[in-house]
């Protein structure tokens, strides 16, 4: 940059010596000289050959150096992100974190690019060119210095007015990139509900707010622009002038003036590019400022030190647990007591919204309890690493999440390291292995964006056998049936008891027919144990579990 910076400041000054000494011949009695020219010509080309050159190379590193940090920044923004507990993603919004990992780590490598390639330039260029009109001739500096302030004067109030803008601008495009993900994920519900309309409207308005802060902030550079113009060629003007007048009293040289006007059009191109650098510096540091929220925001939940080497291989237990989610002050749970044993399959019923999935999610912990303690194998929760507290247990959801991948790929993905034999052992135990082997391409096939290519009951096998073929001591299956017919979820359940009978397994579901079987069963009531027992005990004492056998008893007959 010095290089190409330095070859501009020099080439001026060899014009004035071509004009006055070359051409004129002021120093020569009035004679030219030509063999001086062609030097000093040749001289430039040189030097202009060598500071494009110097400005290749410079681009070249300048690029290198922006993409690699754009490169380290997007990777270190989503690692952390991976260590956000649930509640620290829900306040960021996956729109803000998708925006703030693309298009502002985008803006904040690009002002990384300006500001080495540009603002340096630039600041080398109009003070060297400053100087330069000194050593020239005195007048011609001071004229240069007194239009300086104005123009940094202007700068200045127009980056005040604009600066704000850029931080709302990228709130306005989070909004934007929210209604795109919810909609895109929603489109079938929208069109179901015919809500195209609105959804259009929403989404206009949205950007419509993105487009007139864009406005303002283009209004406002372009304001700058042409007011930067005429201050600097009022500058040239005035050189002109004043050149004019000390020409005729032998005070300065036409090479002089002609240098002079160059190095002004030296300082005009900086401070344009100022203009335009400053725009992208502003709008990079409000990016900055948001990525840096995800860089130095902690993880919530602290990690342990133990690394799950226990005696006891899946036993869980909690001790007057309660639990709250963040940000509310009204327990989903409240004081929790209850131990399940190496190898026992245990159900939970209840109401929904009575903390059914909310129990089951501290085991992993996804969440940390309020009050009290859980414990697995006899070690609270608290103290494990997390990567080996979720090692040892395997959970499938209520909702299936499906990845862009094969199959075979999907159920690999707890266990990435298993056969092709063990993958095809688990889908037998979900019941998959038959639909799967249906498909031209079996368990390479190919699963659409979130499983759109599935039926439900597929995705939540799919999610099964994932689960299954997870190494892990508890398997916690979160309403994971709710799509499967009653003989195939007796079929799995069935087959999950003789594939895994050593794994504690935890079974959320809405069915008698999903939990009869289960060796023991627990009845939630607003986030308490209001029962607990076999089928057949509930049966006896329990008014909520006969309320709920007594609605599903056609149900019940059909798979007695």
């Amino acid at each position: 940059m010095i290089g190409e910076v330095s070859m501009d400041l020099i080439q001026p000054s060899i014009m004035s010596q071509i004009v006055d000494d070359g051409v004129l011949g002021l120093n020569n009695n009035g004679i030219g000289n030509l063999n001086l020219i062609w030097m000093l010509g040749l001289q430039m080309i040189a030097l202009v050959l060598f500071g494009g050159l110097c400005g290749s190379l410079n681009n070249v590193f300048v690029h290198i150096s922006g993409q690699n940090i754009g490169n380290e920044i997007r990777k270190d923004c989503f690692r952390r992100i991976m260590t956000f507990s649930f509640p620290q993603i829900d306040r960021f919004g996956t729109g803000s974190l998708v925006t703030r990992v693309t298009n502002d780590i985008t803006q904040v490598q690009t002002f990384v690019s300006t500001f080495v390639r540009g603002l340096i330039r630039t600041t080398l260029l109009t003070f060297g060119s400053m100087y330069c009109m000194f050593r020239l001739h005195a007048k011609f500096g001071l004229i240069a210095l007194c239009a300086f302030p104005f123009l940094v004067g202007t700068l200045a109030l127009c980056l005040s007015k604009a600066n704000p803008l850029f931080s709302r601008l990228q709130a306005e495009l989070d909004t934007i990139n929210t209604i795109l993900q919810e909609d895109i994920s929603g489109i079938r519900m929208i069109k179901s509900c015919v809500r195209e309309i609105y959804e259009k409207l929403r989404f206009g308005k949205a950007n419509d707010d993105l487009i007139r802060t864009q406005f303002k902030t283009m209004v406002i550079f372009a304001f700058m622009n042409p007011t930067v113009n005429a201050l600097m060629y009022v500058v040239v003007t005035v050189i002109l002038l004043v050149g004019s007048f000390d020409v005729n009293s032998s005070g300065a040289t036409p090479g002089n003036i002609m240098a002079a006007i160059t190095y002004t059009t030296q300082l005009l191109n900086g401070i344009l590019m100022l203009v335009m650098l400053f725009q992208n510096i502003s709008r990079g540091l409000a990016s900055w400022k948001r990525v840096k929220e995800i860089l130095h925001s902690e993880p919530e939940l602290a990690d342990g030190t133990f690394d799950g080497n226990a005696e006891t291989q899946g036993e869980i237990e909690f001790r007057d647990v309660s639990f709250a989610y963040p940000g509310t002050s009204q327990n989903v749970l409240s004081h929790i007591d209850l131990t399940i044993h190496k190898g026992e399959t245990l159900a939970v019923m209840g109401a929904t919204g009575c903390g059914k999935s909310t129990l089951v999610h501290l085991i992993p912990r996804f969440y940390d309890a309020t009050e009290g303690t859980v414990l697995v194998d006899g070690i609270d929760v608290r103290e494990y690493r997390q990567k080996a507290l979720r090692q040892k247990v395997a959970i499938t959801l209520q909702k299936s999440e499906l990845f862009s991948v094969s199959i075979g790929e999907n159920i690999k993905w707890g266990c990435p390291e298993a056969d092709d034999n063990a993958v095809k052992a688990a889908a037998l135990t979900a019941q998959a292995d038959g639909f799967i082997s249906s498909t031209p391409d079996g368990y390479a096939t190919a699963v659409a964006e979130r499983g759109m290519s599935l039926s439900g009951g597929q995705k939540q096998r799919l999610s099964i056998a994932r689960a299954v073929l997870k190494p892990a001591e508890i398997l916690i299956f979160d309403d994971s049936t709710s799509a499967l017919d009653l003989k195939t979820e007796a079929d799995l359940y069935q087959a999950l008891q003789e594939a895994t009978p050593d794994s504690t397994k935890i079974i959320i579901a809405q069915r008698i027919a999903s939990v009869r079987r289960a060796d023991r069963i627990v009845v939630l009531e607003n986030g308490r144990i209001s029962a607990h027992g076999t089928h057949e005990e509930l049966l006896k004492f329990c008014p909520i579990y006969q309320d709920i056998y007594h609605s599903q008893i056609g149900k019940e007959d059909d798979i007695a």
